[in-house]
């Protein structure tokens, strides 16, 4: 039990590291704190051609 313990607080350690180490965005409005086209992009063809592989599944079965 204890060992769980340990082991739970480092993963919860190691998890708020990145939290912890973000930079200050800046004091300008017009910029965007994070660039999000690219990764929104690549996520969405990634779950269209998931779901396709899944129609295409389902018809062939």
């Amino acid at each position: 039990m204890k060992s769980i313990l340990i082991l739970a607080s480092i993963f919860m350690l190691l998890l708020s590291t990145p939290a912890l180490a973000q930079a200050d965005p800046g004091d300008d409005p017009d910029v965007p704190a994070a660039p999000i086209d690219g990764g929104i992009t690549l996520l969405i063809a990634a779950g269209v051609l998931y779901g396709a592989k899944k129609v295409n599944d389902r018809k062939n079965k």
